[in-house]
């Protein structure tokens, strides 16, 4: 997989689509969602794209200290079904990690994980914090990285 970090404003109308259109399959088709993805957070937000021969299947958004939460963050973590066996949300969520340390100068991340992928963010290094929440109708869990 290679990887490709953008701002907004650098993003192409293709890129963009690409992006909204992996987010939609996954976050509303596949996990019967409905809920307000485009969020006017985009623009505030650095882009983390995955590509495999071309094709977008792996994505993250970024946000430095403060314009999400207190700390950086990384969300809307998402990887296309078909190539989840290949170790892709892995490879996004280290170069996501990486970029937060080049672009933020900060190794303190904070994310809103979907409780049942504790495991898989525990072995990126993050440690629950507080107690289970219901967010778009869907069990997430507080965690940090330091």
């Amino acid at each position: 997989m290679t990887v490709d970090i953008k701002n907004f404003s650098d993003l192409s109308t293709i890129e963009l689509y690409e992006i909204l259109r992996l987010r939609s399959e996954v976050f509303v088709v596949e996990q019967d969602c409905v809920y307000q993805d485009i969020d006017n957070k985009d623009q505030k937000a650095l882009h983390v794209l995955g590509y495999d021969q071309n094709k977008l299947v792996a994505y993250t958004r970024l946000f430095g200290p403060g314009e999400y939460f207190v700390q950086s963050s990384i969300g809307r973590v998402v990887v296309n079904t078909t190539y989840r066996n290949k170790k892709y949300g892995y490879n996004i969520m280290n170069s996501s990690i990486e970029a937060i340390k080049d672009f933020y100068k900060t190794t303190e991340v904070k994310i809103s994980a979907q409780k049942h992928l504790e495991k898989f963010y525990n072995n990126l290094g993050f440690k629950t914090i507080g107690e289970p929440y219901l967010e778009d109708g869907i069990p997430h869990i507080g965690m940090m990285r330091n």
